[in-house]
This record gives C-alpha cells, sequence and structure tokens, in this order.
C-alpha cells in the first residue's frame, strides 16, 4: 500500500500516479467533495471483482461511477438514449454537474454487472471541485466513487479511517486530509419518461424540481 499526502506542488504528480494504478489493474483511495472513496477502471472486470470483495459489496448493488466530462458518457451510456436525450436529463447535468448529483441512466450494452447489478442502468455524476474532479478530467474513462468503507459501515472523512477499514487492499492512498463530509450525492433515476427520486442529499429535491420541471 503506498500513499502520498496532497498538496499543491504534488497535485498533478498524484494524479499521475494515481493513473498508472488505475490503469495497472490497482485499486485507489482519494478524496470526492464529499467523502473518501475507491476507484478503479470501469471496464477492467478482475479490478471491479476485487473492488467488490475488498469492501464485503453485496453483488445486487450497483456501483457508481465518476467522469471528468459529458463527452464520456457514450463509454457507459445507451447510445440510443444519448441520441434522444430527453430535454430534463439534459437540464440536470448542465445545471448540477459538476456537483453532488448521481443520474441514473440507461447502460450501454455489455457493460459489466458489478456497475449496473443487472438493472440496465449506470449510476454516473461529474464530481463537484474537488481531487476526484481532476483525476476524472485528466483519466479521461469512467472510475468508480464507492465509498471508502466496509459494506454497511459509515463513510470514511480522512485517510486514517479508510486505513482502518482497510489494514490491506487499496493498492494506492490519496490523502487529501478531511474531506468536507456532510450529505453524499443526491441521486434521480432519469432512465424513463419520469424522472424519481432515489436518495435526497446534497441537493435538494425543490431545488431539482425547479430544474426538471
Amino acid at each position: 500500500m503506498i500513499s502520498v499526502k496532497l498538496g499543491r506542488e504534488n497535485i498533478d504528480t498524484a494524479i499521475n500516479a494515481a493513473l498508472v494504478v488505475l490503469c495497472r489493474g490497482g485499486i485507489i483511495a482519494y478524496p470526492t467533495e464529499t467523502f473518501y472513496g475507491l476507484g478503479v477502471r470501469f471496464d477492467l472486470h478482475e479490478s471491479l471483482r476485487r473492488l467488490y470483495a475488498l469492501k464485503r459489496r453485496p453483488r445486487g448493488k450497483a456501483m457508481p461511477l465518476l467522469i471528468g466530462q459529458k463527452e464520456s458518457l457514450p463509454l457507459i451510456v445507451s447510445e440510443t438514449w444519448l441520441r434522444d436525450m430527453p430535454g430534463s436529463a439534459s437540464l440536470l447535468m448542465d445545471r448540477f454537474w459538476p456537483g453532488p448529483l448521481t443520474l441514473l441512466l440507461p447502460a450501454r450494452v455489455g457493460l459489466s454487472d458489478y456497475l449496473t447489478a443487472d438493472t440496465g442502468k449506470i449510476a454516473v455524476r461529474i464530481p463537484g471541485e474537488s481531487f476526484a474532479l481532476s483525476l476524472a478530467k485528466k483519466a479521461g474513462f469512467p472510475i468508480t466513487a464507492t465509498s471508502a468503507n466496509l459494506s454497511g459501515m459509515p463513510p470514511s472523512e480522512d485517510i486514517e479511517t479508510v486505513i482502518k477499514y482497510f489494514s490491506r487492499g487499496p493498492d494506492f492512498l490519496v490523502d487529501g486530509g478531511r474531506a468536507p463530509g456532510g450529505s453524499p450525492s443526491t441521486i434521480l433515476d432519469a432512465s424513463g419518461e419520469r424522472i424519481t427520486m432515489v436518495r435526497e442529499g446534497a441537493i435538494r429535491l425543490s431545488a431539482l424540481e425547479a430544474v426538471w420541471k
């Protein structure tokens, strides 16, 4: 397990090191705009399997993803849906991305069931200003954003808690100090004709309704 402490002078070095680990199939722990997350490349099946085992996560629970720009959506979202994207979904992306809004969208055919849990949907967001956003932008590919905790336990707000949960596991730790914490991302299901709330989090329902209605 290798760790790096973030500072203004070494963020690019930390990002490049994290990307090397991801592309080699490793697991990273990294700070987002809410809590610490665990990341692997979205398209490496063995890395996803290892991540599930590390978290002791039930196979029936899907794995959310981060992207750095909307141009990455075709890697994980149905081509047909993107071509005919509902205006309400497009407005939500324009208004709340980057930020703590996760959207459930129709999944691209062939995605691992570790990501979709056989629902036909994929959970994705562009994170708010954070190391996670800088990493996702530089990567150009989706990265898992499951919380850095054992399944059912509280999320990690600092790297010490991550290490307590996983004395062995993540190959690379990015120590960004104490994460902001607070509420997790809000989750909306935008895969169908009507948008529905799955979990109210950092973005309140009233703010969302003002956009999609």
